[in-house]
């Protein structure tokens, strides 16, 4: 039988991007060997190394590159502050490909810190517009205004996104706004959420305001279930349940549209740490399970979560944040192998 084969743009970024990226490709691999898939790596530039060879972070023949792919494996990037400067090539990317549904889960890991066990949720971000449409000017020197938009149809769509998820996992959806002080904005982003929502009657709905929302996902976040709600807000609650699991180090994300899919750690580049081998791979290994998902390659993806399970519950080979001695590629190494032996079969879709 002829294998499936699936071609995946590579942006290995800069710091400490090249280093978990390269640890990863070594899990992707491995997956290859057991399961009847192919992945074709096609590599592009991208970053702050960059900009002094192109004159930006995201050169025209990457987005070439990349349009000719089925999903992009990004790894960390370094994005200049100065004004001027390119804008973060995440939010590039997100803008080309209108992945308009951010997408973030947090789970309770082995031998991970994690504020209560059972936590098992996914939170959706709109991704395109709200306060980060970047929108924004200063009327006089010293006043600024910040321009918040909000539309029925992006809300729709990822109100329906969130739904469509929910019903794959524990059909329980929240969402999330400040609806009483915004009125026009989230009312119209609430009553998007409950319009879509009527095709779905199986999922409970919980609305929630954003202040109250920052404090029960610490009181009670193995509750929740998904999670969905604007670009700001989302942004906020979608790191602070980060912390609940263990912190960024493990944090994995997607940014998916109708025809594309952008998977990526949600840390930083980190440069002081560049070519330390040092730092934790897992976001990464993460994000690439949850692209190997996106694609339909759950008994992969699933190999993948199984082995990197495995390898934290055993805690001989991870990385110094998790009070080990290996190094990144070593850690990577030891999930590759854990997915070549492990033999598991696939369960329904999980974060």
């Amino acid at each position: 039988m002829s294998s499936r084969t699936h071609k995946i743009s590579v942006l290995k970024g800069d710091g400490i991007g090249p280093e978990v990226v390269d640890a990863t490709l070594k899990v992707l691999d491995a997956v290859q060997k057991v399961e009847n898939i192919r992945l074709e790596y096609v590599m592009g530039e991208a970053g702050f190394n960059c900009i002094e060879k192109y004159g930006t972070n995201l050169p025209p023949q990457t987005v070439e590159l990349i349009r000719k792919t089925e999903a992009c494996l990004k790894g960390p990037m370094t994005t200049p502050e100065e004004p001027g400067s390119p804008r973060s090539v995440a939010v590039t990317l997100r803008s080309i490909f209108d992945l308009y549904a951010n997408v973030r889960p947090a789970r309770t890991l082995p031998n991970v810190p994690s504020l209560k066990p059972g936590i098992d949720m996914i939170i959706v971000r709109e991704n395109t517009e709200g306060l980060y449409s970047g929108k924004e000017f200063e009327v006089t020197p010293g006043v600024g205004v910040a321009m918040r938009i909000i539309t029925k149809t992006a809300s729709e769509r990822v109100a329906r996104f969130a739904l469509d998820l929910a019903m794959k996992r524990r059909k329980r959806l929240t969402f999330v706004h400040k609806g009483n002080i915004l009125k026009i904005t989230d009312g119209i982003f609430k009553g998007a959420v409950h319009e879509v929502a009527k095709s779905y009657p199986q999922v409970e709905l919980e609305d929630l305001h954003i202040d109250a929302a920052t404090m029960q996902l610490i009181k009670r976040p193995e509750s929740f279930d998904v999670i969905v709600t604007t670009n700001l807000f989302g942004d906020i609650l979608s790191d602070e349940a980060a912390q609940l699991v263990g912190g960024l180090g493990v944090a994995a994300g997607a940014n998916i549209g109708d025809d594309f899919g952008m998977f990526e750690p949600v840390h930083g580049s980190a440069p002081k740490y560049e070519g330390q081998n040092r730092v934790n791979p897992v976001a990464t290994i993460e994000s690439t399970r949850l692209m190997l998902e996106y694609l339909g390659e759950r008994k992969a993806a699933e190999r993948i979560r199984v082995a990197t399970e495995k390898v934290l519950e055993e805690g001989k080979a991870v990385t110094y944040d998790l009070g080990g001695r290996a190094k990144t590629s070593e850690m990577g190494a030891a999930i590759a192998e854990k997915v070549r032996s492990e033999v598991r079969a696939a369960p329904a879709l999980r974060a």
